[in-house]
């Protein structure tokens, strides 16, 4: 039985604060770049809206305020 492929889509979120890179790995492999405006660009796929709200559930769990969400795709 075949099963259907999973529509990824691509998010770009914006966070205050900079994060390190290193932190990519605790965002399930979204890309982390610090902006000069002292904010926080993440970039990447996610499977479904469980994953992007699990992603979001990091981003309070780490107090940091949450400035923008934008589809890519």
């Amino acid at each position: 039985m075949d099963h259907p492929a999973v529509a990824m889509t691509t998010y770009e979120l914006r966070v205050a604060g900079r994060l390190d890179p290193r932190w990519s790995d605790w965002f399930a492999g979204f890309t982390l770049t610090t902006e000069p405006d002292d904010t926080t660009t993440l970039r990447g796929s996610v499977a479904d809206q469980a994953d992007l709200h699990g992603l979001l559930a990091r981003i309070r769990d780490l107090g940091l305020p949450l400035i923008s969400v934008q589809p890519l795709d």
